[in-house]
């Protein structure tokens, strides 16, 4: 199992470790419920290490993501950030990636960690113009400082006006005395906030100078089971979960990340699935009753037939209510729908939702 720089200073505080993407990961520390309380009111800082990062450079880089990715990246200038996903040739997803511009023609392509090998095999093999690849994964460190004291703590370690860093939009510079450090206005908490890319042998410097820059608004370290719920709150969709290989981005909902003013793979399919519909869409629901739903429950309409799949599911801290992800039959989809979730032998009332379900 690899480890990530910051693993021994997890165990040091105590943290619950566990696998997760062939890593020893912090799964939480004080707390689900407190951990995720902590990002939503003050600030909170998450190892995201082990996630992938290539670089992608050179005359013809853009083309090649043009062709992979589903965005439009040409859009981009340098210093900004783009969420897009890579449709596979059978109407499915390889992975959904934020593609940074980091030069003139060079791009960063940033990837969940499970599907590091896997994207990597991917964007080789349709490297048709020997556009320069490089996996920087095992190199490069990652921290998610996030909540609405984010700004406060980072800016007392640059000299960058971090409040001039818009939404997906990064500056390179020096952090904590640290230099070369990428400071991206994005996240995955709809809290606001800030990621850190930096080198592995400089991330420790910066996970101790935020904790004594952000002593005095309550920072504290979060694990991947807030994050989990976090991103649910804000309908935010998880690889292997919300979306895969077998679910497009149209019944995911990310047409708004699926342009059709370019030429991609499997465009032509997807193009057809926009204009004609799709039999089945990814909704949020809130539970009526006090239930959580978890992933792979049945969902069923009043008539006790099945209708679909829960993906994602938890009990929200922020509201107090269950709530949930899944895919339903298209005549399901609408708000305040009423669908019931098979919670073992119960059908528990549900009601379609819109996201996100939270408001920070």
């Amino acid at each position: 199992m690899k480890k990530t720089a910051l693993t021994h200073i997890h165990k040091q505080l105590g943290a619950k470790m566990v696998s997760f993407a062939n890593y020893s990961m912090p799964i939480q520390y004080k707390g689900v419920n407190i951990e995720h309380e902590t990002v939503r009111n003050a600030v909170g800082v998450f190892d995201v290490s082990h996630m992938g990062e290539f670089l992608c450079y050179g005359p013809n880089a853009l083309n090649l993501i043009q062709n992979i990715t589903s965005n439009d990246a040409s859009k981009l200038s340098v210093g900004a950030a783009q969420y897009s996903c890579m449709p596979n040739h059978e109407g499915g997803i390889v992975d959904d990636l934020i593609v940074y511009r980091t030069d003139a023609f060079e791009y960063m392509l940033v990837v969940n960690a499970s599907n590091i090998e896997k994207d990597w095999n991917w964007i080789q093999s349709n490297n048709t113009q020997s556009v320069n690849l490089k996996n920087i994964s095992d190199s490069i460190s990652l921290l998610a400082v996030q909540g609405p004291k984010a700004t406060n703590v980072i800016q007392k370690l640059t000299d960058i006006d971090v409040s001039k860093i818009k939404f997906y939009t990064f500056q390179t510079g020096t952090l904590a005395r640290i230099q070369n450090v990428l400071i991206s206005a994005t996240g995955y908490t709809g809290s606001g906030g800030f990621e850190l890319y930096c080198s592995n042998k400089d991330v420790e410097v910066i996970w101790k100078a935020l904790f004594e820059a952000g002593n005095e608004f309550g920072i504290q370290p979060i694990g991947l089971a807030a994050r989990d719920t976090l991103r649910l709150e804000m309908g935010y969709c998880l690889y292997g979960n919300d979306i895969d290989d077998k679910t497009s981005p149209i019944e995911a909902g990310l047409g708004w990340i699926t342009k059709f003013t370019k030429s991609f793979i499997n465009a032509d399919s997807l193009k057809n699935q926009k204009a004609n519909g799709v039999q089945k869409k990814l909704v949020g629901f809130r539970m009526k009753e006090r239930a959580i739903p978890r992933k792979g429950y049945e969902i069923m309409d009043n008539n006790g037939l099945k209708i679909g799949v829960v993906t994602s599911g938890t009990m929200s801290p922020s509201l107090g209510i269950g709530i949930g992800m899944g895919y339903v039959a298209i005549n399901h989809c609408y708000p305040k729908s009423e669908i019931y979730i098979q919670i073992r032998k119960k059908r528990v009332a549900a009601e379609v939702a819109s996201f996100p379900f939270y408001k920070p």
